[in-house]
């Protein structure tokens, strides 16, 4: 595949509450920053057949909360390519969240989704051969 602006990589994850940081099942920031990184990478192995490295992110917003029990939407979309740079915005969405008022294992899913964390990364990869 070629890197091209606009290819989009998603994954989907549930949140566990083992990675529950604060008070009300929050979970930390760097939790999102994290996923941005895996997707990246399979953003990279797709257009580059690399795994790439994290150069910088810049304009992280955490927007809402992400909960232990959330099941999360992450996008990475390449938005400018450069000779061995690849930019990309990124989003986390919660999908679906823990209802707990309801019962223990009661959830719901979140429509429209939530956008909890947003930002822009760069990624570097092996040049041309």
């Amino acid at each position: 595949m070629v890197a091209e602006v606009g290819l989009t990589v998603t994954h989907r994850r549930y949140v566990p509450y083992t990675h529950a940081h604060y008070a009300g099942n929050l979970v930390d920031g760097a939790y999102s920053l994290a996923a941005f990184g895996d997707v990246a990478t399979e953003l990279c192995i797709r257009t580059d057949g690399d795994e790439g490295l994290f150069a910088s992110y810049s304009d992280v917003q955490f927007r809402a909360p992400v909960r232990a029990g959330d099941v999360i939407e992450i996008t990475a979309t390449l938005v400018r390519v450069g000779r061995r740079s690849r930019e990309m915005e990124f989003e986390v969405r919660v999908v679906g969240r823990g209802a707990p008022a309801r019962g223990e294992s009661a959830a719901d899913v979140v429509e429209p989704p939530l956008v909890a964390t947003t930002a822009r990364g760069v990624v570097v990869v092996p040049g041309p051969a």
